[in-house]
């Protein structure tokens, strides 16, 4: 049996009284590719500041190949885990130096530069990335589908076991959308890197994720593989939403359909007069 990279072991966080996370609890095996998925104030981005150390946990532990991450020092930590935000931070620097950013948890002390192999490391993310025809430009300078793809890039250049994603498709066109989801899929399979990321399009959820993990209300309404999560049922019972579920013809990963109000309307008035 494959034992559990990351384990979740009833983890309250959150901020004061106001919100916190219900001791929750979540295993996931090496070289998933997971989704944190729910609405609004549902803890998502509590559960993601948690395993990130943002938050401090209040009771709980989160332990990464047995390791508790709380005992970690950051240096040790940052060369396992890479964070990549919803917002990347766009410093008046050249994109090259922030990509090597990455190599900072891997410095001797007193090294002061990068070193030879940091350089071929962050060449390599960067034109994996597609960044790396930037690499001289400012940060500034790039649209926010490449500024994406930059910290995704500074990310792997930590060559970390764990990469955690806060919404990386968010506020991006359809095409950035799916050139930054299809890289990471392509990361996830070949060099088994643990994906998990929050991400607010089911359709996007459903068809690249291996393994989704719904909140609601502070707890984990569900989890499992996006065919026994993202049904019907469980979408309008957390989401209050009527939807319609239906597999995607090639993939054979749920697809969700919104319905309208006005459509809706149509559909019961349709039904009152077959019933009468």
């Amino acid at each position: 049996m494959v034992p559990d990279y990351l384990k979740i072991d009833k983890l309250s966080c959150g901020y004061g009284r106001s919100f916190n996370l219900k001791d929750v609890s979540v295993s996931l095996k090496q070289g998933v590719f997971a989704g944190i998925i729910g609405p609004n104030g549902s803890g998502k981005t509590t559960l993601f500041k948690g395993i990130s150390g943002v938050l401090k946990a209040k009771s709980g532990n989160i332990l990464l190949n047995d390791v508790d991450l709380g005992n970690l020092k950051l240096s040790e930590k940052a060369r396992k885990v890479a964070v990549v935000s919803q917002f990347p931070d766009a410093a008046d620097i050249t994109v090259e130096d922030y990509v090597l950013l990455g190599r900072l948890p891997f410095r001797q002390p007193f090294q002061f530069f990068e070193s030879a192999r940091d350089r071929v490391i962050a060449r390599k993310y960067m034109q994996l990335t597609g960044v790396f025809p930037h690499a001289k430009k400012l940060m500034t300078q790039l649209s926010g589908g490449e500024q994406q793809l930059a910290a995704i890039a500074q990310a792997l250049t930590q060559e970390p076991e764990l990469l955690l994603m806060d919404e990386p498709t968010s506020h991006l066109d359809i095409t950035h959308q799916v050139q930054i989801l299809n890289l990471i899929q392509r990361l996830n399979r070949e060099t088994n890197l643990t994906v998990l990321m929050i991400i607010h399009d089911l359709n996007l959820a459903a068809e690249y994720c291996d393994f989704l993990i719904m909140m609601n209300n502070g707890d984990v309404h569900i989890m499992g593989a996006p065919l026994d999560v993202l049904n019907y049922k469980n979408i309008e019972e957390v989401y209050n939403t009527v939807v319609v579920t239906q597999n995607n013809p090639l993939s054979g990963k749920p697809a969700i359909f919104l319905v309208s109000e006005k459509v809706l309307k149509e559909v019961q008035e349709r039904y009152r007069q077959k019933g009468n």
